[in-house]
């Protein structure tokens, strides 16, 4: 996947992951896609390290463990705040 795509996936899935899990946190809409972008690396790597797969494109298997790493790292990212 290309810079854009990492961008447009980390948006949607930190969407996504704001929408399953909402609460009191800054940053906007910058963060938002930050943390979803982070969140798709990191469930990209948990997936492979379990055998599931990694994040390769836009299907539903990778926005889901797309969603999954984001909403681990917006648990964690709520964790530290406070």
């Amino acid at each position: 996947m290309g810079f854009i795509s990492w961008i447009v996936l980390g948006l949607i899935v930190g969407a996504l992951a704001k929408w399953i899990m909402p609460g009191p946190d800054g940053g906007g809409m910058v963060m938002t896609i930050l943390l979803g972008i982070a969140g798709a690396f990191v469930g990209g790597y948990i997936g492979q390290m379990l055998g599931w797969g990694g994040v390769s494109g836009f299907d539903i298997g990778s926005l889901v463990l797309a969603v999954l790493g984001a909403l681990l790292v917006l648990f964690i990212y709520n964790k530290l705040r406070t």
